[in-house]
């Protein structure tokens, strides 16, 4: 069993998020340049690099990690999460960092509020109503009626229910599968569709955007392996709040190099949205105490 520290996990989620942030902005420029399909399918490769380099180093190696107990919701949380990433670029080009990640933070609401169909556990109505002054708060970053409201900006809200439902799905077959084996799962099968639609969107890239691409694949490896790290010392609930970090630092990107505007209803509504995740995160933990 490994000893807990608190502190260190804390530190590693902090540099966890800026790293985070620093990959959203890669993305975004690469995005902005080269077919987003082709961006996420090389980044996909290194990703499946990883993960076989870690499975490899586990007892059992490779024959543990593809003994999936639910192969077929193995991969269907990894086709999720590249779909979401996919989502997630689109939106970062045409909403920018800052309005993308104010509306992507309330998944954590929506893993409250789906937590009950789909893992069958209880949500008193306290988080419900926590949960719904969250999407009060969702509304007053879109701006009914005016500033970002459009289809177009409800585009990080899919993308957050996508991650939201793979979150719940990783609840779901971590009752049967090792954390590792999850992690290959998302990796491999992931790296094959990401190549299966990207292989048709290839595009020549600049020297200096090899570069940029390097560096983003080395973001995601640092970012994943530092927040392995982090939940192996410390209780995920105790970590979480300091996740919301992630909007800070996508902020101060957007407005110092992408020229991104941060306007008081973003504020003001990604503060209601972050106040009434924390709340849905400490009546889950007081529930379960």
């Amino acid at each position: 069993m490994r000893t807990q520290d608190l502190r260190a996990g804390i530190v590693m989620m902090v540099v966890t998020t800026i790293i985070f942030a620093l990959q959203d902005g890669i993305s975004r420029h690469l995005a902005a340049q080269y077919n987003t399909y082709m961006v996420v399918m090389v980044r996909y490769w290194f990703f499946a690099l990883f993960v076989i380099a870690m499975v490899m180093r586990r007892p059992g190696g490779l024959g543990v990690a593809l003994r999936a107990h639910h192969p077929w919701l193995q991969s269907l949380r990894a086709l999720l999460l590249v779909a979401e990433i996919y989502v997630m670029i689109f939106a970062f080009v045409h909403l920018g960092l800052i309005d993308t990640h104010a509306v992507f933070i309330c998944y954590p609401l929506l893993v409250a509020a789906l937590s009950g169909p789909i893992l069958g556990e209880r949500v008193g109505w306290r988080r419900w109503v926590a949960i719904g002054i969250g999407f009060l708060g969702v509304l007053v970053i879109l701006q009914p009626g005016g500033g970002m409201f459009s289809l177009t900006a409800a585009i990080p809200l899919a993308a957050a229910a996508m991650f939201a439902v793979y979150g719940l799905l990783t609840r779901y077959v971590a009752r049967q599968d090792a954390g590792e084996v999850s992690f290959f799962w998302t990796g491999i099968v992931g790296a094959i569709f990401a190549t299966l639609v990207g292989m048709w969107f290839w595009q020549p890239m600049s020297a200096p955007d090899w570069g940029w691409m390097a560096l983003l694949c080395l973001t995601a490896v640092a970012g994943h392996g530092l927040l392995i790290r982090a939940y192996e010392v410390a209780e995920a609930s105790a970590l979480q709040p300091f996740a919301y970090l992630q909007l800070v630092w996508g902020a101060a990107l957007g407005m110092s190099v992408f020229g991104d505007t941060l306007r008081p209803n973003v504020v003001a509504g990604a503060a209601i949205v972050a106040s009434a995740g924390l709340f849905t995160l400490w009546r889950a933990r007081k529930a379960a105490a």
